[in-house]
């Protein structure tokens, strides 16, 4: 296992080295490969982009779709680029704006929440402490891969500029530490994902869909007092970025039960329709629906537990 990891990460960064316009000329082909010949969860695109698009032509919903493949072939080899990408280029290839909101927070003591989608790239987004000059920890929540060794390859690569990868799991333990020790933090949640069915709790409608969320990043703002801010992803043009940092609140005890969590969907849905190719299509964001939950699920004192009439 250790001599594969090394071996991968051999290749990655050989690989890495390459000219970015080399680069380009290999996302080009894989796209003709993926989209082209092998259709990849094509299936799965356009039946979200269908459904969350209805007032768009067909025409319009295959121009979508493919830019969006360009995109996520971009994005593949953008990742493996940044694994030696210098701190001048990534400073170019994602410009940050507001920053100085972010720095006053900081500054006063106050540790921040950073919602944002699955955008691209948001790889880039662990850029983030190239831009700060407040002495802060910058880290980012992250589900572990199901590759023991693409997840230690991952963590190597999030955590090359400072940043720290935080398994949801010890969210909460390691704010918690950080707050002890005095330390602000700066903390990304890509808060898109489908929930389990126990983590359901709350609804809301996002692309004309009544889509279960996420509700975690809110709870753990709230419990820690954290600032929330929501970053915005927007292509310039091919390999450039910007990121708008839009704060939400910073008192999040003041705002209603899943009002924050509905602002950043919201927010996010609007960054969508204005660049719908960013957006990652081919998971199956929807694949849970409210009438399934209330047939198999019943909620008793806030806790999601299987109805008696379903086998555990």
């Amino acid at each position: 296992m250790k001599v594969l990891y090394y071996l991968l990460l051999a290749v990655w960064w050989l690989f890495s080295l390459l000219p970015l316009r080399v680069h380009y000329v290999l996302s080009d082909l894989l796209y003709l490969i993926l989209y082209r010949i092998a259709g990849y969860r094509v299936a799965v695109v356009r039946r979200n982009l269908s459904s969350s698009f209805p007032e768009e032509t067909t025409d319009r919903l295959r121009d979508i779709e493919r830019h969006f493949y360009h995109q996520l072939c971009d994005y593949f080899v953008e990742t493996v680029k940044l694994m030696t990408m210098s701190r001048r280029q990534l400073r170019r290839r994602l410009v940050f704006h507001g920053i100085d909101t972010l720095d006053a927070i900081v500054r006063e003591g106050q540790s921040c929440t950073i919602y944002l989608g699955h955008m691209f790239n948001w790889e880039y987004v662990t850029s983030l402490p190239l831009w700060l000059t407040s002495p802060v920890q910058c880290g980012q929540i992250y589900h572990a891969l199901e590759s023991p060794i693409f997840d230690r390859l991952f963590i190597r690569l999030r955590q090359r500029l400072g940043s720290v990868c935080i398994p949801m799991a010890e969210t909460l333990r390691r704010l918690v530490n950080y707050k002890r020790k005095g330390i602000p933090v700066v903390i990304g949640f890509i808060s898109d994902q489908v929930p389990f069915w126990n983590n359901i709790h709350h609804w809301c409608q996002f692309l004309h869909h009544d889509t279960p969320v996420l509700t975690g990043t809110e709870r753990v703002s709230r419990s820690a007092n954290h600032a929330i801010l929501y970053l915005n992803m927007c292509r310039v043009r091919r390999g450039y970025y910007e990121a708008e940092l839009q704060l939400i609140t910073r008192q999040p005890q003041d705002m209603g039960e899943y009002e924050i969590t509905d602002s950043y969907f919201s927010r996010l849905e609007q960054s969508i329709r204005r660049q719908p190719e960013l957006w990652l299509w081919t998971h199956n964001r929807w694949k849970r629906t409210r009438e399934e939950f209330d047939r198999r699920f019943q909620v008793v004192d806030g806790k999601v537990l299987p109805r008696k009439t379903e086998e555990t």
